[in-house]
């Protein structure tokens, strides 16, 4: 077994789990249900974060009018109906192998506060301790547009960082990233990459089947997840034990995209400033001088003598975005005090640090 991977999380997207009429496609379910419980045979810890409660709500009322209803009244209705659906066959998928699951539902805003993210880890934990095994999916019924994750990419991402695992799984339903199309037979599979590769010229923006996201959205979620130095595996969801040969196998083997881990350690206060940009209540625009001196290689607190004007209301340990005089976001942290104060505190040098190194992520 790669004895690195101790605790792993396994995104599942729905064209992976949903035929193309719409229904779960329960032989592949339980097929990665299979594999899951042979990982756990070995001793690792998976964190499943599962895509397919929509669609599978939404075969379910595939006979009822829905159409007065609009976008987001139609995908919570789907969700409330399809959840119930997805976690029941997963439990009943899991007791054949005398495996107990666990349903994690979440929002966007349970990762905004310091306080939510700790509670949701602590909560995992335990159940990890117990032998337990996470089924992660967002909360459709109770989230509204603007609060809602791009898809659960970018859910799963939050989970590998908050969890610390050593590997994130992102199954699709295509091999990896590519050259051009997939369907193009001049492009080629990208078999790994590293922290300085540029993939702006070979990601497409379309998306397909049930799914919210496409490449572009699990590339830059693979990237940043692998910069925090969690390997990142992007691979095909209906390949044969796909699953094992990955995790317990050489991945190199497998037809997959590989993200390599920058190397180094960071903070868990700084993990989740890492992913916490869109969480801000605030922005503090500050000075080039600032702005280099933050960028450096020194650790340095930002001090109100750099700030040139703030937007925003914010409150005590709020998180804050930091902007360069041209508006470019360079990093986020917690706000020491509140925006009252640091309205009175912007450009002087007689006003203690808005925020601390210590609490302070440089994208």
């Amino acid at each position: 077994m790669n004895s690195k991977c101790r605790r792993v999380a396994v995104k599942i997207g729905s064209n992976v789990l949903t035929r193309s009429d719409g229904m779960l496609d329960i032989t592949r379910m339980s097929a990665l249900v299979d594999q899951v419980s042979a990982l756990r045979g070995e001793g690792v810890e998976v964190i499943m974060i599962s895509s397919g409660a929509v669609a599978s709500g939404r075969s379910e009322l595939a006979g009822t009018d829905v159409g007065h209803l609009d976008s987001v009244e139609q995908r919570q209705l789907f969700s409330a109906v399809g959840q119930a659906k997805l976690i029941n066959r997963y439990y009943e998928l899991f007791r054949e192998h005398r495996l107990a699951v666990g349903q994690v539902l979440t929002m966007k805003e349970n990762f905004a506060t310091r306080r939510h993210y700790l509670n949701q880890r602590g909560c995992m934990e335990v159940m990890l301790a117990a032998g337990v095994i996470p089924i992660v999916n967002e909360n459709d019924t109770v989230s509204v547009t603007e609060l809602m994750f791009t898809d659960n990419d970018e859910l799963s991402g939050l989970i590998a960082t908050m969890m610390r695992v050593d590997t994130l799984v992102i199954l699709s339903n295509i091999d990896g990233i590519y050259t051009g199309m997939p369907s193009d037979p001049g492009a080629c599979l990208i078999k790994e990459v590293h922290p300085a590769d540029d993939l702006s010229s070979y990601i497409r923006s379309e998306r397909s089947g049930f799914g919210r996201g496409g490449m572009i959205t699990k590339c830059g979620i693979a990237r940043k997840v692998a910069d925090e130095g969690i390997e990142v595996l992007i691979a095909n969801g209906k390949t044969d034990n796909v699953l094992l040969r990955l995790l317990l196998g050489n991945c190199s083997d497998v037809a997959c995209t590989r993200f390599v881990p920058r190397s180094g350690q960071i903070s868990s206060v700084k993990r989740w400033m890492a992913h916490s940009t869109g969480f801000a209540k605030g922005v503090v625009y500050i000075n080039e001088l600032a702005a280099d001196r933050l960028c450096g290689d020194e650790a340095v607190s930002l001090l109100p003598i750099g700030i040139t004007r703030i937007e925003g209301e914010w409150e005590k340990d709020d998180l804050i975005n930091i902007a360069a005089s041209d508006g470019h976001v360079i990093g986020v942290g917690r706000a020491s005090y509140g925006s009252a104060e640091a309205a009175g505190c912007v450009g002087r040098h007689d006003c203690r640090p808005l925020v601390h190194y210590d609490y302070l992520y440089i994208d």
